[in-house]
């Protein structure tokens, strides 16, 4: 008799939608980071950096990287000196501005 080990899943596939959802936009600082990049749509690292305070050089560099890697914002670097770097966000990211537009409505009809 043979004993067929189960499929394995990927992380991925175990989320409920509800999880995935937050997993992209959730913690502290990826809907701070959005709602900057969808008011000024391009922006520079230093720039994002002065407008969110109390963020991290570690924090925002692991956040931008989690975030480009799920699609929802693009890097674009100059090979120039000094080196630029713009972020901005990515149709995918966009459509996720909805959601926080909704959020910041519910905050000022709470708060």
């Amino acid at each position: 008799m043979m004993i067929k080990k189960p499929k394995s899943t990927t992380a991925k596939e175990k989320l409920t939608p509800f999880d995935y959802t937050l997993s992209i936009i959730g913690g502290k600082w990826k809907m701070k980071i959005m709602y900057q990049l969808a008011f000024e749509e391009v922006m520079r690292y230093g720039e994002l950096k002065r407008r969110i305070p109390g963020i991290t050089h570690k924090v925002l560099s692991s956040q931008l990287s989690e975030m480009e890697r799920s699609g929802i914002l693009k890097r674009e670097e100059y090979q120039q000196i000094p080196p630029k770097v713009e972020y901005s966000l990515l149709p995918r990211g966009k459509t996720l501005m909805p959601i926080l537009e909704e959020m910041c409505k519910w905050g000022v009809e709470n708060q």
